[in-house]
């Protein structure tokens, strides 16, 4: 088991950022048909093989990531996707 953990800083506000993650999540949801859900300032998803939380503050963004044993070669690229993601949307 593999698990991606990338923090970012940002500039755009609670309100925003957390803005931001949901067009994240859509995204998930959308290409890994992922259920998501906010909890306060945590947004959880869920998928067969993954599972993980974007966690938003004023000037962090944290997204953690747990890869089953089958997504777990997977890892590097996982990774990089979500990077790309982030500096996508905290732009």
């Amino acid at each position: 088991m593999a698990t991606v953990d990338i923090t970012r800083d940002h500039q755009l506000g609670k309100e925003k950022a957390r803005e931001r993650a949901q067009q994240l999540a859509d995204k998930l949801a959308q290409k890994l048909d992922a259920k998501c859900s906010w909890q306060g300032d945590e947004l959880t998803f869920k998928r067969s093989g993954a599972d993980g939380c974007i966690v938003v503050s004023e000037d962090q963004v944290r997204v953690k990531v747990k890869l089953g044993l089958m997504l777990t070669p997977m890892a590097g690229m996982v990774k990089g996707e979500v990077e790309k993601a982030l500096d996508k949307y905290l732009a």
